[in-house]
């Protein structure tokens, strides 16, 4: 043989390993299959005419600021043409989601975080988006109109939301991903980010969101999806350079990493034998068991197809008291929870929230699943879970006698009558119900039964007709409630209030934004003010009727306060914002935006005078 042939193979080689160093370090904004890059680098044939189109239809999404019943501040502006860029500004006709920043994490309502959770697994909101036609991307225009920054990962989908052929695998790619960064300007922008390349034509595209670095409310006014009806034929040259695809993520997924995979990485069948285990023989088991804690699930997967002792501690039930399913939602469908099941017989903790949507997991799943794991659960988290139904609910009453926390938020699809098995979970102490179907009978009975909780979430519950008697039994039955959201409660009295406040008196947390039933000259925040002397946070977002004593009121018995948001009133000046700040050392938030009596001048100088609190000021357009 020529020696000619083992010095190219030695050279081919040595340029495959400068391609894929080059490609672990290059950042995702240097990605080499940008439309860009497959311009200059390649030739695609057929030529493809270019496909420019708007979001026909908003399909899901997690939350939204506006109300269930208008468009203001609500996802749905997503749909169509812009209503406002290239204006910047605060503008009712931009799709807004419900927190920014830190200040939510930092309530006493607050969840403690799941351990395991990927570290670049970011998101806190989605929105998804359906176009008419279904194209290979070739660019995502992002039109953002205040406090841009917020998008950190854009993803599209295999399933057509307007074919009649149901899919038989839904599959989810990520065009372009990228860890939350700080935008210094809140003015409107066009956010085109450099997206992969993907091998299926798509119409339905996915906008994951992380508020926490912003300063306000991030506003999204449209989503333009650019893209060719023909997949383009690469050329070698643009097929070699695509190697900088090779990041973290992809390779879980190539790889097979991901929990759709579970039955082939876990499987003993492929083991080698080995006649020891080397130093691990040497260490307790309880200390391999620790550091095998600090593993993320895909890696639990990974390290059990080492060796047979490994494989023991990556199976062991204990790995599996904490189990965080949610960065994973794309992958999680029926099989997974099959596979994981025999793992997941000590779970405590349990995640399922984004999981299992367009059908992968089924009721009969889920029921399965909950039958062999529910017996030790105590939190259960199954925000935006649209494969739920009334059976899945009486599983949960039936088979989690333990469960203390259930999250249910955006659960929108769920029949009303669904919430009645939840008074049979008697030992609840945290519910979110938020933009959920729960009517008034259903949320009597869960307050006369679950007389142990102490988180409570009603926000934008538009089925319930009388919110006064729902906070009257409440005070009745719910001594121990320390956190109270009726965001957009729309009919809530000042009767509610005064029921609510004598009895919960160990609220720590008021949501009353967006309460328009509410008037201060009725006394009823003076009276919140007065029973509840544990608030910690108080939104009474756009009530223009609180006023000066209301603000002197909490000065003078709500010392341990630390955000209130007070945006919209008219009534409050400078003096008593003052001798509020004074008063409560610990206040951190202070929104008093659109309140006419406080200018810039006004923030200015309490932001002088109190440096440790965010104090914020927006202007009417």
């Amino acid at each position: 043989m020529s020696p000619v042939f083992p010095m190219l193979t030695v050279l081919t080689m040595f340029y495959y390993i400068c391609l894929r160093r080059r490609a672990r370090t290059a950042t995702r904004g240097e990605m080499m299959n940008s439309r860009r890059a497959i311009e200059s680098n390649s030739r695609a044939l057929p030529i493809n005419v270019e496909v420019v189109q708007y979001a026909k239809e908003v399909l899901d999404f997690s939350s939204h600021y506006g109300s269930e019943n208008s468009m203001s501040y609500t996802m749905w502006n997503l749909a169509g043409i812009p209503n406002v860029y290239p204006s910047s500004g605060d503008f009712t006709q931009t799709a807004v989601f419900r927190t920014y920043g830190t200040w939510w994490d930092q309530c006493p309502s607050a969840p403690l975080p799941f351990k395991r959770t990927p570290p670049n697994f970011y998101s806190q909101d989605y929105v998804e988006l359906a176009f008419e036609e279904p194209v290979y991307p070739t660019a995502v225009h992002v039109l953002e109109t205040y406090h841009p920054g917020a998008v950190i990962r854009i993803l599209a989908c295999s399933a057509n939301p307007y074919s009649q052929n149901i899919p038989a695998d839904v599959r989810w790619e990520i065009l372009w991903s990228e860890a939350p960064t700080k935008v210094n300007s809140p003015q409107a922008r066009q956010f085109t980010p450099c997206i992969k390349q993907i091998d299926f034509p798509t119409n339905v595209i996915r906008l994951e969101v992380n508020s926490s670095l912003q300063d306000y409310y991030t506003e999204l006014d449209a989503v333009v999806l650019h893209g060719v009806k023909e997949r383009p034929v690469l050329s070698l040259k643009t097929s070699m350079i695509d190697m900088n695809d090779l990041d973290d993520d992809e390779d879980e997924e190539k790889n097979g990493c991901e929990m759709d995979s579970l039955a082939k990485q876990f499987s003993v069948a492929a083991l080698r034998e080995w006649t020891t285990n080397g130093y691990f023989d040497k260490l307790p088991y309880e200390l391999i068991q620790l550091i095998l804690s600090h593993l993320t699930v895909p890696d639990l997967c990974r390290l059990a197809q080492t060796c047979k002792l490994l494989y023991q501690h990556c199976c062991d039930p204990l790995q599996y008291i904490h189990l965080s399913l949610q960065p994973y939602w794309a992958r999680i469908n029926d099989t997974s929870l099959e596979y994981l099941l025999s793992r997941c017989t000590l779970v405590q903790w349990l995640n399922l929230s984004w999981t299992g949507n367009r059908g992968v997991i089924s009721v009969s799943g889920f029921s399965r699943f909950l039958k062999v794991c529910g017996s030790e659960l105590v939190r259960l988290e199954l925000a935006c879970g649209h494969f739920l139904n009334e059976t899945c609910l009486e599983v949960i009453a039936e088979m989690c006698p333990n469960l203390q926390e259930l999250n249910l938020s955006s659960c929108d699809k769920l029949p009303p009558q669904a919430f009645n098995h939840i008074a049979k979970v008697c030992n609840l102490k945290r519910l979110i119900l938020y933009r959920t179907k729960v009517e008034q009978t259903a949320l009597l009975s869960i307050l006369n039964f679950c007389s142990e909780l102490q988180h409570l979430s009603l926000g934008s519950c538009v089925m319930i007709e009388d919110y006064d008697l729902i906070a009257s039994m409440m005070g009745a039955k719910c001594k121990k409630l320390r956190t109270l959201d009726l965001w957009r409660c729309k009919n809530i009295t000042e009767n509610g209030i005064a029921e609510l406040a004598s009895g919960c008196q160990l609220l720590e947390e008021l949501d009353l934004g967006w309460c328009p039933t509410l008037q201060s000259s009725t006394g009823c925040f003076t009276r919140l003010a007065r029973k509840l002397p544990n608030l910690q946070k108080l939104f009474l977002t756009a009530n223009r009727s609180v006023c000066d004593t209301d603000i002197e009121e909490l000065a003078a018995n709500c010392t341990h306060l630390r955000q209130l948001d007070i945006l919209g009133t008219r009534m409050v000046s400078p003096a008593s914002l003052r001798k509020l700040l004074e008063s409560c050392k610990d206040l951190s938030l202070l929104d008093v935006s659109f309140c006419s009596q406080i200018d810039n001048r006004v923030v200015l100088e309490l932001n002088a005078s109190f440096p440790n609190v965010f104090i914020k000021k927006s202007f009417t357009q």
